[in-house]
């Protein structure tokens, strides 16, 4: 099974695929799960709220959205990124795109796993794992 990477109206953005694929069946393996198929769907602003009004009834921007098709320990699903939020998030949070690129992509993992971010606790615990897989990410890159 994979991790797989594709672009809807944007191009893909310049990261290492085989490293990041590798670093997120990590996530996946650590906290005790299989790796099944997950894609990673890079588009717009615009693409992403279609996405959000058309399935979940949502009328705003948003930076992700997850469609979790796990089934019992095989974590698989799609995760929508819109580059667009990414890009305004880094520039607000002043850090680099492929930083705040990279904890959204686990983030996106992190919800597959069961994590939410809905409650002030929930989001705490969400930010904690975040922390925890970008440093493991971090000391991958250093090597």
């Amino acid at each position: 099974m994979s991790i797989h990477f594709f672009k809807e109206d944007i191009p893909l953005p310049k990261l290492k695929k085989r490293l990041t694929a590798n670093w997120l069946k990590e996530v996946i393996l650590f906290e005790g799960k299989r790796v099944g198929e997950v894609s990673f769907i890079f588009c717009s602003d615009s693409y992403l709220l279609d996405v959000n009004k058309k399935f979940l009834d949502h009328d705003y921007y948003t930076d992700v959205i997850t469609f979790d098709y796990v089934e019992g320990n095989v974590i698989s699903g799609d995760i929508f990124i819109s580059l667009d939020r990414i890009s305004e998030n880094a520039k607000t949070l002043n850090i680099s795109f492929l930083d705040e690129l990279n904890r959204i992509m686990v983030h996106g993992v992190l919800h597959l796993l069961g994590y939410k971010d809905k409650s002030k606790e929930d989001k705490n615990l969400m930010t904690e794992r975040e922390d925890f897989f970008i440093k493991l990410l971090n000391a991958k890159l250093i090597k």
